[in-house]
């Protein structure tokens, strides 16, 4: 089966964007960063209110939220003295999106 080759389909990476690539899945990769990752994937959410929910420290949650941010897994929107934070990238949500069905999928399968 040949694979389609195209824009969104690349296949020649840089070695750059290979360390930014691996870089982001090892952000990813720890659950409560997904976790915070995924509370904010279809509306912007308050720091305190992701704490809240996530059953953890705002100063904890901010930590975590300082480094997605930096790899520009998530936006921040500052509305007076509150922090929103989104997935803002359509790439990003659309890939967690279709990882989180895929997992969903999978768990059907084996029952």
């Amino acid at each position: 089966m040949s694979r389609k080759r195209g824009p969104g389909n690349r296949t020649n990476v840089g070695e750059d964007e290979i360390v930014e690539l691996a870089e982001m899945f090892r952000l990813m990769s720890d659950p409560t960063r997904l976790r915070i990752i995924l509370a904010c994937l279809n509306e912007p959410v308050a720091v305190g209110d992701m704490a809240s929910s996530l059953g953890l420290s705002a100063s904890l949650v901010s930590h975590h939220l300082r480094l997605l941010r930096a790899a520009r897994l998530l936006q921040a929107d500052r509305q007076g003295r509150q922090v929103f934070y989104v997935v803002g990238d359509d790439h990003i949500r659309s890939m967690l999106t279709d990882m989180v069905d895929h997992v969903a999928e999978g768990g059907a399968e084996a029952e």
